[in-house]
């Protein structure tokens, strides 16, 4: 949940990025931070393991504009993708404002897709959370492989109940900041709603 800060007047939200091993959310991040201006991000940390790495950094979008005075600080963090890190995911959701599912569009890794998406709800009602109830967008990446899925099988797979989606290759940008600004406004709206 949403962290406020007082003397800087600033209200804190994290957003995870969740997926299967290789999706790209690390690639999104690192693109983020990358176009990002200096002087409206903070350093980017990676905790690095033996196979995946975390990643996390925070930035202050002034175009999204305040909430009853307050400027809104996001807090973005990616997940490790393979399962053998599974308590590492469960610690990076504590507290989560907003969830992005990176799904990898590759054919050969839709059984990836599925897995970490059933995992991703297990661990957030595990916590007490309900994916259906949290500000939720899925983005499908890697759109400029070969052999990738087409977007209406992703959809009906990975995205029953129809929330935002966008098509995606985080290595050149694309979608990139279509899927952030998304879950950023919904993050927003649920704040406004005083939850």
């Amino acid at each position: 949940m949403s962290f406020i800060n007082y003397a800087s007047r600033e209200i804190n939200c994290k957003i995870v990025y969740y997926g299967p091993g290789l999706c790209g959310k690390t690639t999104n991040l690192q693109y983020i931070y990358n176009k990002t201006a200096d002087g409206a991000k903070g350093k980017m940390i990676s905790l690095a393991t033996e196979t995946e790495r975390t990643l996390f950094f925070d930035f202050l979008p002034l175009e999204l504009g305040e909430i009853r005075g307050f400027k809104t600080r996001f807090h973005l963090y990616t997940v490790p993708g393979q399962v053998f890190y599974d308590a590492s995911r469960k610690l990076i959701l504590r507290g989560v404002d907003g969830v992005v599912f990176v799904a990898d569009s590759q054919e050969e890794r839709m059984d990836a897709n599925v897995e970490s998406l059933d995992n991703l709800r297990y661990n957030l009602e595990e916590q007490g959370y309900d994916l259906d109830k949290l500000p939720y967008v899925v983005q499908y990446n890697k759109r400029d492989l070969a052999e990738i899925v087409a977007v209406d099988e992703l959809q009906r797979e990975l995205n029953p109940t129809a929330v935002p989606d966008f098509e995606a290759c985080a290595v050149t940008g694309e979608g990139v900041f279509e899927t952030l600004k998304a879950v950023a406004k919904l993050v927003l709206v649920d704040l406004k709603k005083g939850r």
